[in-house]
Formats: C-alpha cells, structure tokens, sequence
C-alpha cells in the first residue's frame, strides 16, 4: 500500500473516531462517568500521528462548538507542551534552557527538566476547580512533551485529582488496553510508552 494510501486511510479512520467521540460527549452516561464499574472515567482517543495537525483542528473545534453552547458538555483542553512553557516560566528558567542544552547537551537538559517540571508539577498545572456536571477534560500535547513526560506515569498522578469527570487524552498511537506504543500508525510500530490499565479505549 502506497503512502498515500495509507494516509487516506487513516483520515477515514479519523473521521469515524470523531464520530464516536462526539456521540460520548453527548451521551449523559459518558458524562456523569455512569457504567465503569468503580474505575475512574479516562479515555484514550488513539490516532495516527501523521493526523496530528487535523487532530489539533479538532479540538480546537471541539472546545470552540462546546464553549458556544452546540456540545451539551464543557470541554476543558490542557496542552502538555502549553503546561511545560508555563511551569518553566513560573520556575523563571525558560530563558536558561537553550543556554543550557547548548552547554550541558540534550541528555543533560532533559534530566534537570524533569526536576523541575516533574510529573507532580504536571498534574498540579492540569487540575482545576471546581469541576461542573458536564465537564470533560481534554489532554492535547502529549507527543509534544516526550520523551520529558510519560502518559502512563501522568495518569497514574491525576486519576485522583479527575475521578468526578471524564478524562480524554488524544493519543498520538496505539493502546490496547494495557500497553501504549506512542506515534505508531500505519507506517511505524511507534515506541513503547509504558503500561497503564485503568484506561479505556474511547474507540
């Protein structure tokens, strides 16, 4: 199969997981995080990294049709990579960075990175309040922050702070129910990004 076949592939993929995220966010079950059996509500919506331009698109639609009133749901949207730039201008070291990688190397950054903005740091800048009936939040950004921030490991730190509403993560690969491979798609098995078993598929 040709590249670009395989890309139209993938959009038509894209289109019916579009569809079945907009039927959840208006299904008062998927709201209220009604029928999961005790377990937290958190969603991976799973797609072809090589859609990650027409996924941002989406959600900036989303939450635009949510904030006038045309979803019967508040969609709440955090960038991981808007989260970083915000915790390291709050740590006043956004301007040392590039200083930094230019004199100590990418490796050497990464591991003072994520001292400072660790996945603790994360989950504060992602929780909010109070939370609303009807409120969904969105987490966009994700492939934005690897290899700095792990999606299993962010999980694990916030299924508490989210237990009220449901969580949606849009995830530039593939998960199955326990192991997530990030940016695999049609053309590439991706990276292993960790186990996590307390998601679902939203598709």
């Amino acid at each position: 199969m040709t590249s670009s076949s395989l890309l139209q592939q993938a959009r038509e993929d894209l289109a019916r997981r579009e569809a079945v995220l907009r039927e959840r966010l208006a299904d008062p079950d998927f709201l209220a995080n009604r029928g999961l059996g005790n377990e937290v509500g958190i969603y991976l919506f799973c797609y072809d990294p090589a859609l990650e331009l027409e996924v941002r698109d989406l959600a900036a639609r989303l939450v635009c049709e949510s904030e006038a009133g045309t979803l019967p749901c508040r969609l709440v949207e955090r960038n991981l990579y808007d989260l970083l730039l915000g915790i390291c201008d709050e740590r006043r070291i956004a301007d040392a960075i590039p200083r930094m990688e230019a004199k100590r190397g990418t490796t050497a950054l990464l591991d003072q990175l994520r001292k400072t903005a660790s996945t603790d740091a994360f989950a504060q800048a992602l929780d909010y309040g109070p939370h609303e009936p009807g409120d969904v939040l969105l987490i966009t950004g994700v492939g934005e922050v690897y290899p700095l921030l792990r999606t299993h490991a962010l999980l694990d730190n916030i299924q508490h702070l989210f237990s009220d509403i449901p969580l949606v993560v849009a995830y530039p690969g593939c998960y199955d129910g326990s192991a997530m491979r990030l940016f695999a798609g049609a053309e590439g098995r991706g990276l292993e990004d960790g186990n996590y078993y307390r998601a679902f598929s939203l598709v």
